[in-house]
């Protein structure tokens, strides 16, 4: 167990925005945060997001989805939530000074079109959340 704060990323199904968001944490600020990430269901790691990563320098390809753990949901410093089922539905934590955010991102593994489309928006996503992620890195928020 580390004794830095813990950043815990909620999605639905574990598969793309919080492996996305857990990646870029651990690549950026690993030094100061542990990152971890979850789903209220496991979906399975999405190969694009693997793929728009890698295109990043990030390799999250040997990431597993995994369902919400009460015990690290219990210990996270940050409970971060992606997009708006999780926000709504993310189990109440027991650790009263865990501080939550939602962090809206549209579900790239809903686009549509051709493959070339679809790894667009997976990397306009992409883009977003690592933004998003230097932000809290530089701001603290």
């Amino acid at each position: 167990m580390s004794n830095k704060p813990l950043v815990y990323f909620l999605c639905t199904g574990n598969s793309c925005r919080s492996q996305i968001a857990d990646g870029f944490l651990n690549a950026l600020g690993g030094d100061r945060y542990e990152a971890k990430s979850a789903g209220l269901e496991a979906h399975g790691l999405n190969l694009r997001a693997v793929q728009v990563m890698k295109e990043a320098g990030v390799d999250i390809s040997s990431n597993a989805s995994k369902v919400i753990d009460s015990e690290t949901l219990n210990r996270a410093t940050y409970v971060i939530t992606l997009c708006g089922h999780a926000d709504e539905h993310c189990p109440v934590t027991m650790n009263q000074n865990v501080i939550r955010w939602h962090w809206g991102f549209e579900d790239p593994a809903k686009s549509t079109g051709t493959e070339e489309e679809i790894l667009a928006q997976f990397r306009q996503v992409r883009d977003a959340i690592k933004a998003r992620i230097e932000q809290f890195l530089r701001d603290g928020e």
